[in-house]
């Protein structure tokens, strides 16, 4: 964030720990959440993509809420605000911790959401309110390496615990970095906020609304119909699935938050959040490339959790191994990026970033198999890793340097909307995309194998297909009059049925990785010495 405060006094870097802390608290939470897929669909006995709605429902609240959390810390004051959250962050966990079944999980990471819709903002402000100049600069560069490092430990530490003990401890873990969060937290300094500040309540209905729908709509394409209405549908309009139409709904919705925001700004009221951070072409690029980024991460991170623990039914622990290499090298790219940043304008890093994970993608849907650890599948999350962390750190830098420092709330507001909006979003659409592909590929096999006859078919419901290991689709099939030799194929089917869903899903995300190019292609092309001060200039100067 840049700032115009006159020759800066060193400040302890004990702030920066609380600060650092909280952003791994919210990304430990969600890489644990991947990590936990195969216990809580073996514990409550509900199908991954039931499971997967706790990521689904954590992103969709941070997304909903933080720009009205921004404003209202600006109201009661960065660090108070910030106090109350950590601790309905710890409350999360314990209902994590207690759950008895996966409905309270899911209201368990709804109330982390809403909490982290308020931290996200909080970070970028403490940081503009606690650091000036080239500490600023180092504490915007810790925040973004805090992300990538949260997700090495918790998958290292998540995969080691889910094999050895069970998915709860992991929010032990986060129940714990909560409190500490909290304690450190009376080393912050901030304002006392503004009373006078009046959130613009329209605002928050439009976007908030716009962004469950958008939410409800794609994490329910396949469930309730991409476009007709299925049986699973709560309800249809004349037939159509209320899917495409909440999607539709949610787009509008989004505009009409725009089209209010401008016209509360052209009267002289206060907007939900400053269309500063959105005035030119760079921004809006970063925003694109950043919701992008984000989502085919997340879809990164539901995949390959879902094939190891739900499909090759093996441990957390190898999961957290296959994942590693992906997230040691996003971790590490994170923080070595910025050393770029004086040789290469912020455009040539984003394009190549981009074709890296393009190349990446593409490379995995070729080589990809039923064992992760091959060393081509590997390179392959390397390079992917390598492309995903500079961009992630790269955008978030274009933001934070192109706005002025008293817009750091609305920065942070419009990263958490973006990243959340994205998580969720991708790990909507992969889930969707993924059974959708998998019933097509084994609905159109079972016809055409020769050892699978018409009458056994017509015993197994494949409107409901869903991701299953050999072992379970044995069990499911010894309630038929499959014959060994039948089983035999109709496993078969499975595997091949499985694996071709995988690499297509991968070469489908790999177009729009390589779509991702072109907003890349519109970000800036100064160098840090080159850069703008954003900031107003006084009146007389």
């Amino acid at each position: 964030m840049t700032s115009t405060a006159s020759p800066e006094t060193r400040t302890s870097w004990l702030p920066l720990v609380s600060l650092f802390l909280a952003q791994v608290l919210m990304s430990f939470n969600v890489a644990a959440l991947p990590i936990s897929l195969g216990g809580i669909v073996a514990e409550f006995g509900v199908p991954p993509t039931v499971a997967s709605t706790t990521i689904v429902m954590y992103g969709l609240a941070v997304a909903a809420l933080v720009m009205t959390g921004a404003k209202l810390g600006q109201r009661v004051g960065w660090v108070l605000i910030f106090r109350i959250v950590i601790v309905l962050f710890a409350g999360s966990a314990v209902l994590m911790i207690v759950s008895p079944s996966v409905g309270w999980a899911i209201a368990g990471q709804a109330v982390a959401g809403a909490a982290a819709a308020i931290i996200v903002p909080s970070i970028v402000a403490l940081i503009a309110e606690n650091y000036r100049g080239g500490q600023q600069a180092t504490a915007i560069g810790a925040i973004g390496s805090a992300r990538a490092i949260s997700g090495v430990t918790a998958f290292l530490i998540g995969g080691t615990l889910g094999t050895l003990v069970g998915w709860r401890p992991l929010f032990v873990i986060v129940l714990a970095i909560a409190v500490i969060v909290f304690a450190l937290s009376f080393t912050l300094r901030g304002d006392r906020g503004d009373s006078s500040i009046r959130i613009d309540l329209v605002a928050s209905l439009l976007i908030g609304t716009a962004i469950v729908l958008l939410t409800l709509g794609f994490n329910n394409l396949n469930g309730w119909g991409a476009l007709a209405a299925t049986d699973a549908a709560p309800f249809s309009i004349l037939g159509l699935s209320p899917a495409p139409v909440f999607v539709v709904a949610g787009i509008v919705l989004g505009q009409g938050f725009f089209v209010w925001t401008r016209r509360r700004i052209a009267r002289g009221g206060v907007p939900l959040i400053d269309l500063r951070v959105l005035q030119s072409s760079r921004e809006r690029a970063a925003v694109y490339a950043m919701f992008i980024v984000v989502a085919l991460e997340a879809c990164v991170n539901f995949t390959i959790p879902l094939y190891i623990q739900i499909v090759q039914g093996r441990t957390p622990f190898d999961t957290s191994l296959a994942m590693m290499p992906f997230n040691l090298t996003v971790f590490i790219t994170a923080t070595l990026v910025v050393r770029f940043y004086r040789r290469y304008p912020p455009r040539i890093i984003g394009m190549f970033g981009f074709v890296l994970t393009t190349v990446a993608l593409v490379w995995l849907s070729i080589v990809v198999n039923n064992n992760w650890e091959t060393l081509a599948t590997i390179l392959g999350l390397i390079v992917f890793g390598i492309g995903q962390g500079a961009l992630v750190t790269l955008v978030f830098n274009v933001l934070v340097t192109a706005a002025p420092s008293e817009l750091a709330g609305d920065v942070g507001s419009l990263r958490g909307t973006t990243q959340n909006l994205a998580s969720a979003v991708g790990t909507a659409l992969a889930g969707a995309l993924l059974v959708s592909l998998l019933g097509l590929s084994v609905g159109r096999a079972v016809v055409e194998h020769p050892e699978l006859p018409p009458e056994l078919v017509a015993q197994v419901d494949l409107d409901d297909v869903n991701f299953i290991s050999n072992d379970d689709l044995r069990a499911v099939l010894e309630g038929t009059d499959a014959t060994p030799a039948q089983v035999d194929a109709a496993v078969a089917v499975n595997e091949q049925a499985r694996l071709g869903t995988l690499r297509l899903g991968l070469l489908l995300l790999a177009g729009v990785s390589a779509i991702a190019i072109l907003p890349a292609s519109r970000l800036p092309r100064y160098k840090p010495d080159e850069i703008p001060d954003p900031s107003p200039v006084p009146a007389g100067e």
